[in-house]
């Protein structure tokens, strides 16, 4: 899962990318690596690992990552190429769901490019760059059918058809992914690689002062909500100072500071879960003595290609998938009271894997 970090200059989008960062190095017994200079691996929250940890006390424990790209800042008119505008567009097509940093707070030391603090028309200039990029590319797209609608084809006459109702939403000033597409429409813009048709989560960065305050009683805050709820976007309210403060810190110190600021989650932690949700995403578990692990699947995939997560020989000669729930094995303690209790299940290929499913895969090949 590859998250683009976007934002307008002097958001606080590279103190929150620092706190992803940093996060990533803290996280324990995982391999963290920065892929390139702009771009940081972090653990995906779960605590059911450690249950698992405390079961089998592997040689190690891998949670499931995610990758996040720190896209610069984005500038009016980067869609035409201001600024460093092509390059970073081209940044946010590669990645599965973008993050919006929307800045939330007042401080005259730190320059606004637009000169005020204005989260709905800082999310405007956004937006609407990513749709005049579209709308070039849906052009571009619709002019090559119409000009093959003349061999007779009827895919291009569709296609043609799509393009003219796409760019006139677009024109209107609403993203692609508010576009009430068919199925087979999803699929015949998929290699459009829509910059608007990705989902996104809209991060409301707060002052240091006003974490722990209720959200709804910051005016900022309430700006960023009513203009992502035009869309159907999840809005999470961070403080990226904070978050930047938190990540540096050790397990223990971490949850003792989130307790006295009366947060169940550091925001990093909260964001990584909801582009989970916003992405449909689900891990399965592997236990054993080696190794305790989660495996990032789409909801709905069935077992074989689950087991080809794993290794391509797994789904190969995929047999079966022996499965206990997660809340089944916690609740016994041990795999082998399950089994004793015939509540391990043998599950065939067309199973649909769920969240949490503690597996072992049988395979021949």
């Amino acid at each position: 899962m590859k998250l683009g970090v976007v934002g307008l200059p002097n958001v606080g989008k590279s103190t929150l990318f620092n706190a992803i960062t940093s996060a990533g190095a803290q996280a324990a017994n995982y391999p963290f690596c920065t892929i390139e200079p702009n771009t940081g691996v972090v653990a995906v929250p779960d605590e059911r690992l450690q249950v698992l940890a405390n079961m089998y006390h592997p040689k190690k424990v891998t949670p499931a990552s995610v990758e996040f790209v720190d896209i610069a800042g984005l500038v009016k008119g980067a869609s035409k190429g201001e600024g460093l505008g092509n390059k970073f567009l081209s940044h946010i097509r590669e990645c599965d769901a973008i993050v919006h940093v929307v800045r939330c707070f007042d401080d005259e030391n730190i320059i606004h490019v637009d000169g005020s603090v204005d989260p709905a028309r800082d999310m405007e200039t956004i937006n609407l760059e990513l749709i005049f990029a579209d709308m070039e590319t849906v052009k571009k797209r619709g002019d090559k059918a119409e000009k093959l609608v003349k061999t007779g084809d009827k895919k291009y006459a569709e296609e043609a058809a799509l393009a003219k109702k796409l760019y006139e939403h677009l024109e209107s000033g609403k993203p692609a992914r508010t576009y009430p597409f068919t199925k087979e429409e999803k699929e015949a813009v998929r290699d459009y690689f829509l910059l608007t048709g990705k989902p996104v989560i809209y991060a409301a960065n707060i002052a240091e002062d006003q974490l722990g305050q209720d959200p709804d009683s910051i005016p900022y805050v309430r700006a960023v909500r009513d203009a992502a709820r035009k869309e159907g976007a999840e809005v999470l309210v961070i403080s990226a100072q904070i978050e930047e403060e938190i990540a540096q810190m050790e397990e223990e110190e971490k949850k003792e500071f989130l307790q006295e600021l009366g947060i169940p989650a550091s925001g990093l932690d909260r964001m990584v879960q909801a582009c989970y949700r916003l992405l449909g995403l689900i891990s399965f578990l592997t236990a054993g003595e080696d190794e305790c692990r989660a495996w990032t699947i789409v909801n709905g995939t069935k077992a074989p290609q689950a087991a080809g997560k794993i290794h391509t020989d797994f789904e190969r000669g995929f047999i079966r998938a022996e499965i206990v729930p997660f809340e089944t094995l916690k609740e016994l303690g041990s795999m082998a009271l399950c089994r004793e209790k015939g509540l391990i299940r043998s599950e065939g290929k067309d199973y649909v894997m769920q969240d949490g499913d503690v597996t072992l895969f049988r395979f021949n090949v």
